[in-house]
Parts: C-alpha cells; structure tokens; sequence
C-alpha cells in the first residue's frame, strides 16, 4: 500500500470519528436541555385574558416550549373579561380566567378548566401615616364595605377607631373587566360594578398607584404584592390584614402576611377566606379543537404542576387535579 493512501485512510477515520462524537455531543446536549429531537408535537396556541394567570402561564410556555419546540404560543393579557370574550369568539384557544363562569356564559358554551389557585388582597402603601395601627389590628369586613361599597368611612382615622387622624382616603379599583375586581367584591357581598374608587387599569396599574400615594388603598392579586425571587413584598406596597374574628386585632392565627410563603400556606389551609381566595382557570368556546392545546393543558395539570409553586401559585388538590383532567376528552 502506498503511504498516500495509507495516510488517506488514517485521515477519512479521523473525520469520521470526528463527526461521529460531534453529533453524538449534540444528542446528549439536546437531551439535557430537555428537547427531543423526534418530537412531531406542532401547532400554535393563541392565549388572552386574566393578568392573575399570566406570569403562570408564561413560565408553563416557557417549560412547554423546551420540551416541545416546534409549538408556538401566544400570550397576552387584558383581563378575565377579555379572556372570555376571546375564548368563545374563537379569538383565543385558551382564555385565562379568575372568577366563576357565569350561568349565561355556560349558555355560551363555555368550558373551564382549573390549574391552580390564588387569592386577592387589599393593599396600601407601606409610608401609610397609621400603618402600624392597621398592621396591628387589620379591618373587618363590615369596615371594608364601608369603604369600598358604601362610601360611609372616607378617612383613615375613622377606619380604625381614632378621631385624631384626618387622612382621607383615595380607593383605587379596576378600570377593566377581571377577576380581582369580582372576588374582592364577592368578599363584600357585591359585584365589581359596585367598587367605588378612581378606575385604573390591569393588576400593575393598581399596584403602582397604590405605591405612589401614602394615603392609597387598593387590591392586587397576590403574585402582584410579592416578589417571588426574595419572598419579601414588593417596595411600596402593604397588605391590610384582615380581622377574621372581628376582635378588633390581628391574632397568630390571622398574621400570615409577612411573606410570600406565609400567605400561600394561609390559602392552601383555608385560613384566608374564600373569596377572595379563588381557583384560576383556562376557558374555550367547548372543549379545546386544538389538539396542541389540548396536550399543553394535559402537559399543565401533570408535570407542569412542578413550577406552580415555585412561580408563587398554589397547587390544587390530587383528587381535584384528577377530575380536571377528565374534562380533557376531545370530541
């Protein structure tokens, strides 16, 4: 054999060997990212509604997407009431939803599906001239009627029994059709169209106006007070305990505010009433046509459920994760 083609060969084996081991690094790194390179999964999922679920459903995209590439979704907020009307227009595959589905929505043919569970808190700013006081005592819920429904307390002295304090106080309420709104309203025995307050739009445009006025009190979704990341409240912002018992002070078993865990553990337990605790949910026009939707939800009440917490959500129960999953039947 000659030398040239001896060293031919030797090189045609070097390259060989080389594009072998560089695929096979390929495979291996697509695994760990957790990406199957035979996934057939594909399609798009069009996604609207409640801001209360749309950081969850952000981080569910994000998690789906590593797993199945090929699949694009859509997300955009604007309300439970866009959700809705998006959902059984066919706008939207999926509306997020956080309140009850009305008896003439269900004429509509809506379908929900429940994915997890939060809860609505009244907020104010943390430089509240008496911020100790309501930290201290809380409100009832007689005295939040009175300020949100009734109008009859318009001050903050009046609010927690001490006539020396003049403070007026500015109620901030939703602008938009949402969920928030409607089970705030709900733990006042109303609706949302009975709040009174200035009108603001979406969960943050509460929250920051809410920081912005020392005399503010408002009402945000939980995952909008608190910062996941230090489990701490975002700066500028309290929650009003509230006084369950009605003894005029916030006992052990009422002070659950201090931190993210605090409050999710509260909900879970059903130490924190309910509304405004809620389920949120997913709605369609009928059960989803979208196939890839269909698998993303089933993807959602199975192995997604890992993220729900860590997102600062609260896990349904096993047996009630199970009958949702029933609903997932294509027709």
């Amino acid at each position: 054999m000659k030398k040239t083609d001896f060293f031919l060969k030797l090189a045609i084996i070097a390259i060989a060997g080389c594009l072998a081991l560089f695929f096979t690094e390929c495979k291996n790194n697509k695994s760990k990212q957790g990406i199957n390179s035979n996934d057939t999964l594909k399609g798009t999922i069009n996604i609207s509604g409640a801001f209360a679920l749309y950081p969850m459903t952000t981080k569910w995209s994000d998690e789906f997407r590593k797993i199945h590439p090929n699949v694009k979704i859509n997300i955009s907020g604007g309300g439970a009431g866009k959700g809705m009307v998006d959902a059984l227009s066919g706008m939207a595959d999926l509306g997020m939803f956080s309140r009850d589905v009305k008896k003439e929505e269900q004429e509509k043919g809506c379908w929900e599906i429940n994915v997890t569970k939060d809860a609505v808190l009244s907020t104010i700013n943390s430089k509240n001239p008496i911020i100790k006081e309501l930290k201290n005592k809380g409100l009832t819920k007689e005295v939040f009627y009175k300020i949100f429904i009734s109008g009859e307390i318009n001050d903050w002295g009046t609010a927690i029994g001490n006539k020396n304090i003049k403070n007026k106080i500015n109620i901030y309420t939703r602008s938009d059709a949402c969920g928030a709104a409607q089970k705030w309203a709900e733990f006042l025995g109303k609706n949302q169209e009975d709040l009174l307050g200035i009108g603001v739009n979406a969960d943050p445009g509460v929250a920051g106006a809410v920081k912005k006025d020392v005399c503010a009190i408002g009402y945000n979704n939980k995952i909008f007070i608190y910062n996941i990341q230090t489990n701490k409240k975002y700066e500028g912002l309290e929650v009003i305990p509230i006084d369950i018992n009605e003894n005029g002070v916030i006992d052990a078993d009422e002070n659950f505010y201090d931190s993210a865990d605090e409050i999710a553990n509260a909900i879970k337990e059903g130490k924190y009433p309910s509304p405004p605790a809620r389920r949120l949910s997913f709605v369609s026009n009928g059960t989803p046509k979208n196939k890839t939707a269909v698998e993303f939800l089933k993807w959602i009440l199975t192995d997604g459920q890992k993220y729900v917490s860590e997102s600062g959500y609260i896990q349904l129960p096993e047996d009630e994760i199970k009958l949702e999953l029933e609903k997932l039947t294509l027709k």
